[in-house]
């Protein structure tokens, strides 16, 4: 008589090992993210428009108009999108180096008395010819091409954007299909999906309208104070809003220089200090509050994320971080049974920990 043979146990990775090798798993992740930028950003870049894009179909549908209504809807609102925001960027660049050239005369003076002060004032010369050196026109003539070369960089991927808009809004018609196609058993998937969409458009929203005080009060401020081109740094302060944190400083260096330009030190002043009070009450005060109510996370995960994601796929990673950090605790905290305690710190009040008696003790998830 043969004997069955018991197959020996599978074997018990201990907590340490597997958090050793998620981490390591993670890091290899990251490495081909970093590896494949070119591509990468660009993806997420048309993933986030088509986000952000996807309701304009629903009208559409409730009409019974046919499918391929809704995704051309939801392209030609992506394309006006991408178009529209590149559009600025690229007045905003050309205006700041034809209005550099043609002050630079004034700006010429206005260094050399910077410089005289700075030599009253006891420092050495290395000090003055490092500053000169910052201030001189070829300087910032340069530093626009820099620039303009990075934002040159972004255009070429835009053949790759308009590519994946088209194909994933295509896409997404057949995934809305997915409740209905595997019902229940892909309930609680499809649900973390719907709230962290719902999440980034929130997110933008939240952003854009918060962009468009800030540009308003910035561009009535900077005409009342009689900085040239007002009306572009409004759009550039519109802009840049979108880049959490450090979007002000990128907003406030153009309409800084040429106010010191036209100025002086009294408007160089009063341009930093009105930008400065707008983005502490506004943008430091106010819109954190209502982007911690859209899409739950901490000021200091957001902060870091900005620069983490820049250095991983480079500029777009500035605009795209939150969607991108929202889309990481998606993936791998909120499928995770134990992970509650690292969602609560990444700034995501619906984190419940298991067994909580107490309902009440967090605010209930939002419908998407």
């Amino acid at each position: 008589m043969t004997r069955a043979v018991t197959p020996p146990p599978a074997p018990v990775l201990s907590p340490s090992l597997r958090t050793l090798l998620g981490l390591a798993a993670a890091a290899v992740v990251l490495a081909g993210v970093y590896f494949a930028r070119d591509l990468v950003g660009p993806l997420a870049l048309a993933v986030v428009l088509v986000v952000i894009c996807e309701p304009v179909r629903r009208p559409l549908e409730r009409r019974g108009w046919p499918r391929w209504t809704g995704t051309t809807s939801v392209i030609v609102v992506a394309y006006l999108v991408l178009v529209l925001m590149g559009a600025l960027l690229w007045l905003a660049g050309t205006q700041f180096a034809r209005l550099v050239a043609d002050f630079s005369d004034e700006l010429q003076a206005n260094v050399q008395s910077l410089l005289a002060w700075l030599r009253a004032a006891g420092l050495d010369d290395q000090a003055a010819d490092a500053a000169a050196s910052v201030l001189d026109p070829g300087t910032l003539v340069s530093l626009v091409s820099s620039l303009g070369s990075t934002i040159l960089g972004i255009a070429t991927a835009l053949f790759f954007v308009f590519a994946y808009i088209i194909f994933m809004a295509a896409d997404a018609a057949r995934y809305r299909e997915a409740g209905r196609v595997f019902g229940p058993a892909k309930a609680p998937v499809l649900g973390r999906i719907r709230h962290l969409n719902s999440g980034i458009r929130r997110y933008y929203v939240v952003n854009a309208s918060f962009g468009a005080v800030v540009a308003v009060i910035d561009g009535l401020a900077l005409w009342w104070l009689g900085v040239p081109a007002p009306l572009v740094w409004a759009i550039l302060a519109f802009v840049t809003n979108f880049v959490p944190n450090i979007g002000f400083v990128l907003g406030l260096i153009p309409p800084a220089v040429l106010a010191f330009v036209v100025g002086g030190w009294p408007m160089l002043l009063a341009v930093i200090a009105i930008y400065c009070v707008v983005n502490v009450v506004l943008q430091v005060l106010v819109q954190p509050k209502f982007v911690s109510d859209a899409v739950d996370l901490s000021l200091t995960l957001s902060f870091f994320s900005v620069i983490f994601w820049t250095f991983v796929i480079g500029p777009l990673g500035a605009i795209l971080s939150i969607p991108l950090t929202l889309f990481v605790r998606t993936l791998v905290l909120e499928g995770d049974p134990g992970g509650h305690w690292l969602r609560w710190l990444s700034g995501d009040r619906t984190a419940v920990p298991p067994g909580d008696p107490d309902p009440a003790s967090t605010q209930p998830r939002r419908r998407p």
